[in-house]
């Protein structure tokens, strides 16, 4: 896919990995269309940035976990853009939690914002570039959704289903638009995360080195305007961490 003048909806965009995607994209010509959540005053700098540099964005807002503010926000933006092509699912919630701890509120909110918003975000989109008669759905998965990490079983949960979900819409939005994941492993640590816990991510690679940012935007890039063949597929990113 050629992405001059094609417009793309990154969600979680106003910062960390969302955030350079939507400037990978805009780079290329593309509309892009920055979600957020409550990072309000990062969303509008960022489309302050993409238009200094002669790009176009906007910044639109939904909480993930409400799949009304999800149809309004896609409606919103056909109705600026005229159109979807791409969807980029970057948004996420992540944190640590003992299994002992774990209450029904950390189990809905992965699920809401990891798997169910994808999915109706993919659908109310996925069904717009269909009607188009082409698109890309990028979801950011994780590795932890192939061998789970401890003390965050609803968020490996969530990036388990994540993987299916990408192969199951691959199935229902085919043959226009193609539907893939990338699966991160230490991209960006935890801002809670000391010297120490970073330096065991890195150990734990193959790289010895911890993935960046831009690294992440080169492999959902590869996905929309690399390949047209590739569906269904999760590529992992984790500089070797899950055969280590």
């Amino acid at each position: 896919m050629d992405l001059n003048s094609k417009v793309v909806l990154v969600t979680g965009a106003g910062k960390r990995v969302g955030r350079t995607i939507a400037l990978h994209f805009a780079e290329r010509g593309a509309k892009v269309a920055v979600h957020y959540r409550s990072s309000k005053s990062e969303a509008d700098t960022l489309v302050g940035e993409i238009a200094a540099a002669g790009g176009n964005a906007r910044a639109f807002h939904a909480d993930l976990e409400s799949v009304t503010q999800i149809e309004a926000m896609v409606a919103e933006i056909v109705a600026a853009f005229g159109r979807i092509d791409v969807l980029v699912n970057s948004a996420s919630v992540f944190y640590r939690k003992p299994l002992e701890e774990v209450t029904e509120r950390d189990w809905d909110s992965n699920l809401d914002t990891n798997l169910k918003a994808p999915f109706f975000l993919a659908k109310f989109a996925g069904l717009q570039m269909r009607r188009q008669g082409a698109g890309k759905i990028v979801n950011l998965g994780d590795w932890a959704g192939i061998r789970p990490y401890n003390n965050y079983l609803p968020y490996t949960v969530s990036k388990t289903g994540l993987i299916g979900l990408t192969r199951a819409l691959a199935k229902a939005l085919a043959p226009e638009v193609q539907v893939n994941c990338v699966a991160l492993g230490p991209v960006l640590a935890p801002e809670e995360y000391g010297e120490e816990d970073i330096a065991k991510m890195v150990a734990g690679t193959l790289t010895k080195r911890m993935g960046s940012p831009e690294d992440v935007a080169r492999a959902v890039l590869f996905f929309c305007e690399g390949t047209d063949f590739a569906t269904g597929a999760t590529l992992v990113l984790d500089g070797g961490r899950l055969i280590a």
